[in-house]
């Protein structure tokens, strides 16, 4: 993922990933564009095996090979896995008015190294022709292009699993980067049980030049998976205190597949939840919950690797903080309305109230400690917190706003 501007900050790193055959050797491992970045972030991959990240020094442009092997070594090790089968995949992009950032998502989706796929690029709600014109005018006749004219995300995902070949469909934003071996690994997650119906993908931090990127990287949850795993109803795990309902355990609506089968049986996206509607968010873990709480398995796989660019802007946080508190609200709310949900829900409630606290600190032990860290006025992660929180109490609001706007032809 190239990055969008210089680093504006010591603290920048430098990100990228490299095989564990290019550590061989004593010569330093050039870098490209590390100009004012002293450290460097890398993915370690062992052919199609991810070994995982680490982070060395950078100098003169550069890192040390013998640098890079030595934290490789300090990383669980990872044994070769045989290929899985290939089945074929239906890819579903969503843009809205973004044909630069879509055309780099979508390049980097064709040159992954997977068999057979289609990409349907869906225009949802634009505004101008220029989404039709990119998928117009593009050589690869594996992109198609559908036009879902409501607004919201979830009705563009919903409009394009309808148009879809395969069996398989992955969702994936139009603003991130995959990896080369990305559908292989959604592959992978599918192939692992035969209960498995939703594989998430690791969506890894693309770019930290800025302290408001740092922060971030800092605090999501759901870039820390680094071993697969499986998630059902009847296995709860014991590092979940909130399973099936801990947000973040799974992943992100940034990434993710489905086999179609299974979401025409629990249901589609919600409508009235997602961005581009009032309820702004709270539509992907409402559908991970919904297929485990259906007796279904969610696969977690970092070997499907997405890279994700968080917002540059310390005003931006705000927004987000906003928007994920509403989000959480609404599907807060959805759940209660649901006697079956509401039953599993209400034993953890205990749990729940602890981790409401920890959003309120800006989901962290120490707040102050991480303003100092990344350089934030005193109280502004506390702040954040606050917002998250006093954003969710109007999610109740929001989602009955945002399901009778559904209900309007």
């Amino acid at each position: 993922m190239s990055p969008w501007g210089e680093p504006e900050w010591p603290g920048a790193v430098w990100i990228g990933e490299c095989d564990r055959r290019d550590l061989d050797g004593a010569d330093p491992l050039p870098l490209a564009g590390t100009d004012g970045y002293h450290s460097a972030r890398l993915l370690v991959r062992d052919g199609r095996t991810l070994m995982g990240f680490v982070t060395v020094p950078v100098t003169q442009g550069s890192v040390s090979r013998a640098a890079v092997r030595e934290a490789v070594a300090t990383l669980p090790e990872r044994m070769p896995e045989s290929d899985p089968p290939t089945p074929p995949v239906s890819v579903v992009m969503c843009s809205r008015d973004r044909a630069a950032l879509l055309a780099d998502a979508l390049e980097s989706v064709l040159e992954t190294d997977y068999p057979t796929f289609e990409v349907i690029v869906v225009d949802n709600a634009g505004t101008t022709d220029e989404t039709r014109e990119l998928v117009a005018n593009h050589p690869d006749d594996r992109v198609r292009y559908v036009a879902e004219p409501r607004p919201g995300v979830s009705r563009g995902r919903n409009r394009g699993l309808r148009a879809a070949a395969y069996d398989i469909v992955a969702f994936v934003d139009d603003d991130v980067i995959v990896d080369r071996h990305w559908l292989t690994g959604l592959a992978t997650g599918f192939a692992r049980a035969d209960d498995v119906a939703l594989v998430c993908a690791l969506v890894a931090t693309g770019e930290v030049r800025t302290r408001p990127q740092a922060w971030f990287d800092n605090r999501v949850t759901w870039d820390d998976a680094r071993t697969p795993r499986q998630y059902r109803l009847a296995d709860p795990p014991g590092d979940v205190p909130l399973f099936p309902f801990q947000v973040g355990a799974y992943g992100t609506g940034a990434c993710f597949a489905v086999k179609r089968r299974i979401y025409s049986e629990v249901g589609a996206l919600d409508v009235a939840m997602g961005p581009g509607t009032p309820t702004m968010g709270g539509e992907d873990i409402d559908l991970f919950v919904r297929v485990i709480c259906a007796g279904w398995a969610v696969a977690v796989e970092p070997a499907a690797v997405v890279w994700h660019r968080h917002r540059a802007e310390i005003s931006a946080l705000q927004a987000q903080a906003r928007g994920y508190g509403v989000g959480l609200g609404a599907w807060l709310t959805k759940t209660a309305l649901n006697p079956k949900l509401l039953r599993l829900a209400l034993p953890l409630l205990p749990a729940a109230l602890g981790r409401i606290r920890t959003l309120a600190a800006g989901g962290s032990a120490d707040p102050e400690q991480v303003d100092r860290e990344f350089g934030f006025p005193h109280g502004y992660t506390r702040s954040l917190g606050h917002l998250e929180v006093r954003s969710a109490l109007v999610g109740p609001a929001r989602y009955a706003r945002a399901v009778l706007a559904a209900l309007r032809p």
